[in-house]
């Protein structure tokens, strides 16, 4: 038996005829629709680079980017930042016989005082942070170590954390509230600072310890369970503190408020990290008077509950005193990338033009006498 086939070029078909004539089928062959979408038809728009069109471009961008860079450099140095690394590696310091001694086992807590000197006023809120470096809160199975769940008042994830909370999600058969390394390596070192005043007289800085969390956070991602049950013992009842805290999760904070999973320090660190350098807000110095710097200039202290041994990570501590301006914190970085692009484009532009110049009139020439 013999079949004969008819292609169609212009839709794609294929028609089958048996041996008696009579029409068969229809196939659809590989090839595409005679359509201009299908077929690449449509009208496009391609640009065509010339002289007079790049280097006005090279130009344009140079002289945009180079100002804005500057007006972000110089924003950036115009903020007010101070640090002190109270580490304690070094024998001079202060806080020497803490970082020797004291260990996530330790009960008794160690206490130390580091005086330093204001060389100029601080004017507007002052913002605390502490600083971390070469930890690594940016590590896979760290930071998968947490119950999403169980921090927005779950119930029942509230008595079974989520497997990746191992091996941070039971403690002696009862579950560990929060769960998991992120929230069992919590930074709970004690920040204190104290100005002496010409008289000799010790004044302590009064630290706001919220508002310093992202509103989502606060109000979205982080929730007690019990929903408004105010009684935050009775609701964690069955469950452990982790086990490097030194009290459970509902002592964090005496205000019911920024207590439990809502309390603001705790969702602060929650909040990983992604470089092992790394700073995060402690607490906030609210400017109260116009006519008075929020930190005179002058003679400070400060006093440290060393809770946090970073010895064996060969880590540092340090704390931040830093205001902010219209771009956030002191970040030098954005403003030498807008300048360096912004240089680099209109140096480009120079060499270009005097290429084209020097060998643009040339080719001209050659074409002409062709």
């Amino acid at each position: 038996m013999a079949s004969s086939y008819n292609a169609k070029d212009e839709d794609g078909h294929i028609t089958v005829s048996g041996p008696g004539g009579g029409g068969g089928g229809a196939l659809r062959s590989k090839k595409p629709e005679n359509t201009a979408f299908k077929q690449q038809r449509l009208p496009a728009w391609q640009p065509i680079l010339t002289a007079g069109t790049v280097l006005p471009a090279f130009f344009i961008i140079g002289l945009i980017f180079i100002p804005i860079g500057i007006g972000l450099y110089v924003t950036s140095n115009n903020i007010k930042e101070f640090e002190i690394d109270y580490t304690g590696v070094d024998m001079s310091s202060p806080c020497f016989n803490c970082s020797q001694h004291f260990s996530w086992n330790s009960t008794r807590p160690c206490t130390c005082t580091i005086p330093f000197y204001l060389e100029q006023p601080y004017e507007s809120n002052v913002f605390v942070y502490y600083g971390l470096s070469n930890f690594y809160q940016n590590h896979r199975r760290y930071v998968k170590s947490r119950d999403d769940n169980q921090l927005n008042g779950d119930m029942e994830s509230l008595k079974k954390p989520s497997k990746e909370c191992e091996p941070y999600a039971y403690r002696e058969n009862k579950a560990i509230a929060p769960c998991g390394a992120i929230a069992n390596s919590m930074f709970n070192d004690t920040l204190e600072l104290f100005y002496s005043d010409p008289n000799g007289t010790k004044v302590q800085i009064p630290l706001t310890s919220t508002g310093i969390a992202w509103w989502t956070d606060k109000h979205v991602k982080f929730r007690n369970p019990g929903g408004n049950n105010p009684n935050l013992t009775a609701v964690f009842q069955g469950t452990t503190k982790p086990v490097n805290w030194h009290r459970p999760v509902y002592e964090l904070d005496a205000d019911p408020e920024n207590n439990g999973f809502i309390n603001e320090d705790f969702i602060v660190w929650m909040r990983t990290a992604a470089l092992p350098t790394f700073r995060k807000l402690y607490r906030v110095i609210q400017k109260k008077n116009n006519m008075v710097p929020t930190l005179p200039r002058g003679n400070y202290t400060l006093e440290v509950v060393y809770n946090y041994p970073v010895r064996s990570f060969e880590g540092r501590k340090r704390m931040i005193l830093s205001t902010i301006s219209w771009m956030g914190g002191k970040n030098p970085f954005l403003g030498i990338a807008y300048i360096t692009v912004g240089s680099v484009c209109f140096f480009l532009g120079v060499v270009l033009l005097i290429i084209h110049h020097k060998y643009g009139n040339r080719n001209n020439s050659a074409d002409i006498s062709n």
